[in-house]
């Protein structure tokens, strides 16, 4: 608990203040263990709805690639997948536990008082303003007195440099004596409002999200230009060629936790948030990293139209003649632009071979097994026939059913591999 009283007479005098420590958003969770369990609950809540898309083949005319190239292209299972992003959880987690270790406990109680403190920021701001007039050759004193006759008394005061005579309040002394001190105006306490409730947090979200994509950037970009660090950790992630929603914290575990978790850590700390504002921050970043890696280009998704870094801009990157292009991420592309990394070329007809080599590829094996299943069909039904082991019965079936779900997951195949697949013609 802790107390404030001060008494300026020739300012307004600052409230008192109580602090309290601060409930949490959800009770029996504090807020900076919130802020590591909603991110995850996000991660996976989004990828899944983006999953149930592609299982059920809904606006497939908004894909990136077809379901052929997610079969044919990627070099990883999704099995795998899963166990890689499951691992990074858990190490942002215990990361995330181990700085929560050393917070501090944040209190409430002084909002009033920070509000009159940026009040008084403004008021001093008007004293200045005298002085800018007299630049001009603008006598202050005199427009104020004309503005004050006509009504306009707190103009008036802006004028004169903060001055506001009928605006007084009564205070009382430690020692019980009432005195009349100056008051804060209306639109001083409104504007002092907004700085302290949306506009301060505003700064501190957008100062985060710059850290991130700095961070991000220049640690990503270093990935693809030192092979080493390529071969050895980010190589990882673009096995999948073809991203998905749920791959997009498919990465070495050293990486993950450089590249996304240290990231959004000091982002937090160099930010000023609060637990409760790292929440927010941590779950729209991200579901904005989830979003960028989801393989549809949706031209109702705010995430894809706020900034040009979307799943199209990404999923470049992700292929294999974009690799040394599209470092940005997750939010503005400022830095690819900066540095002259953001990919230039043509990109229509390249996601058209792709598409055409993987259903090439996807057709071929099904005329193969075909061909397999034909022959060795009377062979099955005799009684001398040789005895196919388990395994490659249930390999065969397994890749048959799999190129069944691909055929049946997109009757909109054929016009994906047209030119007009529903992606804006400015992405391919």
């Amino acid at each position: 608990m802790a107390t404030n009283a001060t008494m300026v007479f020739d300012l307004p005098p600052l409230p008192t203040y109580t602090l309290s420590p601060r409930p949490p958003l959800v009770d029996g969770i504090p807020d900076n263990i919130l802020a590591l369990i909603v991110p995850i609950v996000a991660y996976w809540s989004v990828s899944m709805l983006f999953h149930l898309i592609d299982v059920y083949d809904l606006f497939s005319q908004y894909r990136l690639h077809t379901p052929a190239e997610l079969l044919t292209r990627n070099r990883v299972s999704r099995w795998d997948v899963v166990k890689d992003v499951v691992l990074q959880h858990v190490i942002q987690t215990l990361a995330g536990l181990t700085l929560a270790y050393f917070d501090d406990q944040e209190y409430i109680g002084r909002e009033e008082y920070d509000v009159a403190v940026w009040a008084r920021r403004i008021r001093f701001v008007q004293r200045g303003m005298p002085y800018l007039l007299a630049v001009f050759g603008l006598d202050a004193s005199g427009m104020a007195a004309n503005l004050s006759q006509n009504g306009h008394k707190l103009l008036a005061g802006v004028i004169a440099g903060g001055h506001y005579p009928g605006i007084t309040q009564s205070i009382i002394s430690e020692t019980g004596i009432e005195s009349v001190a100056p008051a804060f105006t209306s639109w001083e306490l409104s504007l002092a409002s907004f700085i302290y409730w949306y506009f301060i947090p505003a700064l501190q979200f957008f100062w985060g999200i710059c850290v991130v994509d700095t961070w991000q950037y220049f640690l990503h970009r270093a990935m693809h230009l030192n092979r080493w660090l390529y071969v050895k950790f980010h190589s990882r992630h673009h096995r999948l060629y073809v991203p998905y929603a749920f791959g997009a914290l498919y990465n070495h575990p050293v990486e993950g936790f450089l590249l996304d978790t240290l990231g959004a850590g000091i982002a937090f700390l160099t930010s000023g948030m609060t637990h409760r504002q790292s929440v927010w921050f941590f779950a729209f970043s991200t579901i904005k990293t989830v979003d960028d890696h989801c393989g549809y280009a949706f031209p109702w998704d705010p995430l894809q139209h706020v900034t040009s870094n979307n799943a199209a801009y990404h999923d470049i990157h992700h292929q294999s003649w974009g690799i040394k292009t599209n470092f940005s991420q997750p939010f503005f592309i400022i830095w690819d632009r900066l540095f002259d990394t953001q990919w230039k070329g043509e990109v229509k007809l390249r996601y058209e071979r792709s598409r055409d080599n993987a259903q090439k590829q996807v057709d071929e094996g099904a005329e193969m097994d075909s061909n397999v299943d034909t022959d060795t069909a009377p062979e099955q039904h005799s009684q001398d026939a040789a005895i196919v082991s388990p395994e490659e019965t249930t390999d065969r079936i397994a890749r048959t059913r799999l190129r069944k779900k691909t055929a049946n997951l997109s009757p909109s195949v054929d016009s994906l591999k047209s030119v007009n697949h529903g992606v804006a013609s400015s992405v391919l």
